[in-house]
């Protein structure tokens, strides 16, 4: 047995090489595959399995009874090889027979042999067969062989495709998913959409894997390795702010890395045992997917995550494929499919066009999730079986608002979907025709309805809603799309350009809210750690306060961009009074300093705070003075009055905005401010809910701050509402609560003919 892998592999390929050119038929080829491969492993058994009609077949075998040759079959799942194609892992037996899933074929001869292990024959990150080698002598084998084995199978994936052996789309996609098949996820993004399957990144097939020239695919990997650690020594280099060097500390795992030896060393040995530059990249890639299955520790496993983000780098890199769809632009309406995606990404593509995005991975608190929700495009999340399930170009309907996908739907299923879409259709068009009516109520009380934005593109909203103006601009959006943190001049660039679209409606621009669940990668914490609990870490007004350049930045950019106009600005999550005044002191400092530089001002500033901190409730006596507004941020609030985390779907049912708990905590705020000048708004999804504004509306809230999609819905309602009507009934209800506020407040509005879906 030759010392290392790559030997191995290499004695076994040299002889492979012979056999792959030779003009012999696929099964005389795979016949002799087992021979050499049996040799050069000192093996008594070796055999292939190939997937074909959904069953893994007995195709060729050394050691193993010829009878059983196209005769032993299982199902994926059955037996150890079955396990191996399932699992697309490797198993290592000293004894087959005390593995839980040994299954036993008598017709194959195989009971004298006790050591077993098998490798999957991959193709496009699905098994389209097995190979494996046995011993009668229990013994494990050796990480060397074990090796050989894998780097063996990548090249009778490309023999095996090459001859036509199995079915590949089946195999890709299996029997059962050749027809209509539904997922389920986690919604992400609400709506409803349809359009063909897109991916992201396409997926590279490595059409060749045994090299040809040695030194030339040494030297293509070479190259792409200097050009990927360039790109990545730039994204450290672009910084433009920080302290301390702080860009570099965070990109410290991506850099070890894309510097490490260890993992460049296996791709060259993988190489040298006669891979193309491309083959030997997935090689070492497939290695790092079954470590990855086998990790546990979350913080290991982002790590992973982080090897195998880079090996794909690498992979396009070499290849020359470095393009996403977007790049290629889209030809029709498109459901979007990645494992993850960034909010530039999302930016790129043309949003005529995209109508979903579907997620491997992706969380409610994500990035690429609060740019999509701005956008109105659905999103859904935790699709752990995506890729396998679909093909480039299947048609797709998209439910997020049940969580579901629907893969190659039939005509009924397409029907359904098509008259859902069309009764949406229509009320969207109802609520359109609403643009230029001013929501009063019934009794005649003229409701505040402004719209949610952070985004330059969301501003067209504003006149096709009739919304009073923004009452949340959220900053932080360019912030999350840039891969460096944007200057000064950039910044002050899209605030002027926000209010100019706005024309005389008020903007309420919110400082950046970022760190703790919006990670930037280019801002961190000093000691890099990861926060237990980031939704109540270090983020918002806290990093804004520490990094104060930061906030003088933002200052200076607003005040620069509102010349002449009146300046609203809302600090994020104030938990006490003196984090508002320290962030208002920013502010004057700034506009002291510009005056003095004979600079154009705006004609008045108006300072507002966001409750989303409870404690800040207890204190509104002291700083409700000193306030223009307030800014009720809901999503957060509850959260943290409830301690559940808004992202785990098994506490969804505590996250309830009608419990008695958290209207009784805001009319306490209403109460709080009354006597003082203060416009109170609710920012945040519950009141862009038609029950939930209801509700706010009972309880004396008349300022609401939501997606620009609910503007309608939401005027719509008040028109219908009584003041004095719902407010009795909410003063009974919160001093007396019923069983479910939210039943019989729906229960209230249907007798009323108020339709509150």
């Amino acid at each position: 047995m030759p010392s290392s892998a790559a030997s191995a592999a290499r004695t076994i390929l040299t002889r492979l090489h012979d056999v792959m050119a030779s003009r012999s038929h696929a099964q005389a080829k795979l016949n002799n595959v087992v021979e050499i491969i049996g040799e050069g492993l000192d093996s008594e058994v070796c055999s292939i399995y190939l997937l074909r009609e959904g069953m893994l077949e007995l195709f060729a075998t050394r050691g193993l009874a010829q009878e059983a040759v196209h005769v032993t079959r299982m199902a994926v799942g059955e037996g150890l090889v079955g396990t191996i194609a399932q699992n697309i892992d490797m198993l290592n037996l000293a004894e087959a027979t005390a593995h839980p899933d040994f299954s036993y074929r008598p017709e194959t001869g195989e009971e004298k042999f006790h050591s077993f292990a098998g490798v999957p024959i991959v193709r496009r990150e699905r098994a389209v067969g097995v190979l494996c080698v046995q011993h009668a002598e229990p013994r494990r084998y050796e990480e060397v062989e074990i090796e050989a084995l894998q780097t063996v199978a990548m090249v009778l994936s490309e023999l095996i495709a090459n001859a036509d052996l199995v079915d590949e789309e089946q195999a890709l996609l299996g029997p059962a998913q050749t027809g209509p098949q539904h997922l389920t996820g986690l919604s992400l993004v609400k709506g409803l959409a349809s359009g063909v399957a897109v991916f992201h990144q396409p997926r590279i097939t490595i059409e060749h894997t045994m090299a040809e020239d040695r030194d030339a695919e040494l030297q293509r990997v070479y190259l792409a390795f200097d050009k990927m650690r360039e790109q990545i020594d730039r994204m450290a280099s672009q910084a433009e702010f920080g302290v301390g060097g702080e860009h570099e500390e965070v990109l410290q795992t991506y850099k070890m890395f894309a510097y490490d030896e260890g993992w460049s060393r296996r791709i060259i040995e993988a190489i040298d045992s006669g891979l193309t530059a491309e083959a030997a990249i997935e090689r070492v890639q497939q290695r790092t997917r079954m470590r990855m299955r086998q990790i546990d520790d979350p913080l290991l496993a982002d790590r992973m995550h982080d090897l195998e983000d880079l090996s794909n780098r690498l992979l396009r890199i070499v290849s020359g494929q470095m393009g996403t769809a977007a790049s290629m632009g889209l030809k029709q309406d498109a459901i979007l499919i990645a494992r993850n995606l960034g909010p530039a990404e999302l930016l790129e593509y043309d949003k005529r066009r995209l109508k979903g995005v579907l997620l491997e991975e992706g969380s409610l608190t994500a990035h690429v999730v609060i740019v999509a929700r701005a956008m109105g495009i659905p999103v859904l999340g935790r699709l752990r079986s995506l890729r396998g399930a679909v093909r480039e170009g299947d048609q797709l309907l998209l439910d997020g608002d049940q969580g579901k996908v629907t893969v190659r739907p039939n005509q009924p299923m397409l029907e359904a979907f098509d008259a859902r879409f069309a009764k949406s259709r229509e009320r969207q068009a109802a609520y359109a025709k609403l643009r230029d009516v001013e929501p009063f109520t019934r009794c005649g009380t003229r409701i505040t309805v402004m719209m949610n934005a952070g985004l330059r593109d969301d501003m067209p909203s504003l006149a096709l809603t009739g919304a009073d103006g923004v009452g949340l601009f959220r900053t932080e959006f360019q912030f999350l799309v840039s891969a460096t943190l944007p200057a000064r001049e950039r910044q002050t660039r899209l605030y002027r350009d926000v209010l100019e679209a706005a024309g005389d409606k008020p903007v309420v621009f919110r400082t950046v809210d970022i760190g703790g669940d919006k990670v930037l990668p280019y801002l961190r914490h000093n000691d890099g750690e990861q926060e237990e609990n980031p939704a109540m870490g270090w983020r918002a007004l806290r990093v804004a306060l520490e990094r104060d350049g930061l906030l003088k930045v933002q200052a200076r950019a607003l005040l620069e961009a509102a010349a002449g106009r009146t300046l609203n600005v809302m600090f994020p999550m104030v938990t006490e009074p003196w984090e508002f005044d320290a962030a208002r002191q920013v502010f004057e400092n700034q506009r002291a300093y510009l005056k003095g530089q004979k600079k154009l001002l705006p004609d008045a500033i108006r300072y507002g705070a966001m409750l989303e901190v409870p404690a800040l409730a207890e204190q509104l006596d002291v700083l409700a003075p000193k306030l223009s507004f307030l800014s009720i941020g809901t999503n957060d609030l509850t959260q943290f009055l409830f301690a559940a985390d808004r992202a785990n779907p098994k506490l969804a049912e505590r996250y309830d905005w009608l419990s008695p708990a958290i209207l009784r905590f805001l009319k306490r705020v209403m109460q709080g401010v009354a006597g003082h000048d203060v416009d109170v708004t609710v920012c945040g999804e519950m009141g862009g809910r038609r029950l939930e504004a209801l509700a706010l509306l009972g309880i004396g809230i008349h300022r609401l701050s939501i997606t620009p999609a609910s503007v309608g819905p939401i005027k719509e309602l008040v028109r219908k509402v009584d003041l004095g009507e719902i407010g009795k009934a909410m003063t009974g209800w919160l001093h007396s609560p019923p069983p479910s506020l939210r039943e019989a407040l729906l229960a209230w509005a249907q007798e009323r003919g108020i339709d509150c879906d």
